[in-house]
């Protein structure tokens, strides 16, 4: 047995015993211990509406001027189509060729759209989630809480879920103003 079994070996025997003395320890001591869901709470706060409305209009422009020249593009199709046989081999050529290019640089156009909002998205949901870890944090020092829990947890009765009081608490800090 090489030194590095015996050390682990030690170790996992330390910590079975310390995980034995637990639950007398925490018996003793009363333990408060509370579940937040925090999926519901970033789906439920009204912090999340007004970032989701604040993005919204943010790219609406860009996303009425793309709407914009994808008709004037569909428009320009159809007239070749139209025109087509009235063309000269050169000209249908032509016009193919700048069609081709429009349409590349429409997706290009819609694919930077998407990757600029998926970006913003990704912002304000991270600094959603700091906003809402905060607010859990605080209510439960304010409460007496010695551990709150989130995702990861595979079961947790309404006793300890205190998600509907963070909840109220965010839903508050927003009509306050913040």
């Amino acid at each position: 047995m090489t030194v590095s079994m015996k050390l682990g070996i030690r170790g996992v025997l330390l910590l079975g015993t310390v995980l034995l003395a637990m639950p007398g320890m925490v018996l003793a001591q009363q333990v408060k211990i509370g579940f937040v869901n925090i999926a519901r709470l970033i789906s439920e706060a009204p912090q999340a509406t007004s970032a989701m409305a604040a993005l919204q209009e943010e790219f609406a422009p860009r996303q009425r001027e793309l709407v914009a020249l994808q008709t004037s593009f569909q428009e320009r199709q159809e007239q070749l189509q139209r025109d087509v046989e009235v063309m000269g081999p050169d000209e249908r050529q032509n016009a193919e060729r700048d069609l081709r290019k429009e349409e590349r640089q429409l997706a290009r156009s819609l694919e930077e759209l998407n990757e600029d909002a998926n970006l913003r998205r990704n912002e304000e949901l991270a600094k959603l989630q700091r906003e809402i870890l905060r607010e859990v944090a605080t209510y439960a020092r304010e409460a007496g809480y010695d551990l709150v829990l989130g995702e990861g947890v595979f079961y947790a009765s309404s006793a300890v879920d205190i998600t509907a009081d963070v909840l109220n608490r965010l839903q508050s800090a927003e009509g306050g103003g913040e």
